[in-house]
């Protein structure tokens, strides 16, 4: 059996468990890139948000003609622009956006669209072509390339997406730094590592699965006595969403050398009463995203952060008989930092007049001219190399 269907087929697959092998012939190679401070935390919207209720086009009748029961009225915005306004549910981040802090990216998404949850989850992790299957992520890709730590990317969850697996290295997934580190030391672990000395080669199945739980071993004990440096007394909500935040601004403020954090909301799937669903999971993005970032500014760590949010595609521009949306094509893209080249709207809104075939919205830029530009603008790596082609770079960094 290969050792990739092998992997496939382990329990260690998946959970917290599913760890990188960390290339120990690569420890002391002088090619390897020096750590860098600058972190991209990755936020996905399950389900596929409705991007025309989020960034709202106010005076267009074509909107309103569309969405009669379902449009986002005037008073339930905050306006950025004479014609644009922000679900209000948004508001807690209106002072980020007042400050320069906030750019957002329309019109996003990728040739012949896929409509389908799983597959274009799947060409958003894996930054394909719609027709291009892949097995591993742009982000397990990086780690390929950047040859670093094991704990380079962190997935604040139970699970590794595929966004987080690369061809010889993954990221962790890890909820609770204690709860990772203290089951690295049970004894089951310790008798397994202790035995380590009758693996085999390192290519065979049971050594490579000797070797992960290694690295498992050592990173949980980095990433558990460096985090507990620092605590929060920020109050953050009570969700889910809530709490990876909180253990990414844990993870950030301590100095864990982390370049990229990946956390999801789900339940964005709006086929039916779509108004209350994404008012309420609206109001849980930005109101746990408001005190990451004020925990971050108030550690003095917010320069080195770029926060990038997306969702698998958009919703179709008319709603549907039940009060809904249903799959659409392109959508919006918040970009947060400090330090942005481009404040506020970076492009134009979608042109209503002008849908595809379907009745859905036209893509002007691809996601990988955003992946690209964090690259390269950011991470200061070879965006070519780990996206497989080349991509024109925006301006936002």
């Amino acid at each position: 059996m290969k050792r990739r269907d092998f992997l496939k087929q382990s329990t260690f697959a998946s959970g917290m468990f599913f760890v990188p092998q960390f290339l120990k012939a690569f420890e002391n190679n002088p090619m390897i890139k020096p750590f860098s401070h600058k972190k991209v935390v990755i936020i996905q919207l399950k389900g596929g948000n409705d991007g025309l209720n989020t960034v709202v086009p106010f005076n267009n009748d074509i909107y309103y003609q569309q969405r009669n029961n379902i449009a986002i009225k005037q008073n339930n915005l905050f306006k950025i622009s004479d014609e644009v306004g922000l679900h209000k549910s948004l508001q807690p981040l209106q002072k980020f956006h007042d400050k320069g802090f906030l750019s957002i990216i329309n019109n996003v998404g990728y040739p012949n669209p896929n409509l389908s949850h799983f597959r274009s989850t799947d060409i958003w992790q894996t930054a394909s072509d719609s027709n291009e299957y892949l097995q591993n992520g742009w982000v397990g890709r990086y780690l390929d390339y950047t040859k670093g730590n094991p704990y380079n990317a962190i997935e604040v969850d139970e699970c590794l997406s595929l966004m987080m697996k690369g061809k010889t290295q993954n990221g962790l997934a890890i909820t609770n730094p204690k709860l990772f580190y203290n089951s690295m030391r049970s004894p089951f672990f310790n008798n397994v590592v202790s035995n380590y000395k009758d693996a085999h080669l390192s290519e065979h199945n049971l050594g490579y699965l000797y070797n992960t739980m290694i690295d498992a071993k050592s990173s949980a004990k980095y990433i558990f006595e460096k985090s507990s440096t620092k605590s929060t007394s920020d109050e953050y909500p009570e969700n889910l969403f809530g709490k990876q935040l909180k253990t990414i601004a844990q993870f950030i403020n301590s100095g864990l050398e982390t370049q990229v954090y990946y956390a999801g909301l789900s339940g964005f799937d709006t086929h039916a009463n779509q108004t209350n669903t994404q008012e309420r999971l609206l109001r849980i993005y930005a109101e746990s995203l408001e005190v990451f970032l004020d925990d971050l500014q108030k550690n003095n760590a917010f320069d080195d952060v770029l926060v990038l949010t997306f969702s698998e595609f958009g919703r179709r521009v008319k709603q549907n008989d039940s009060n809904g949306t249903d799959h659409g094509t392109a959508n919006n893209v918040f970009i947060m930092g400090k330090n942005l080249k481009k404040q506020g709207l970076y492009n134009k809104l979608p042109n209503l007049a002008n849908l595809d075939k379907n009745g859905n919205l036209k893509y002007e830029v691809d996601f990988r001219e955003i992946y690209a530009t964090i690259l390269d603008k950011w991470l200061e790596v070879d965006d070519v190399a780990i996206l497989n082609k080349s991509f024109s770079k925006l301006d936002f960094v």
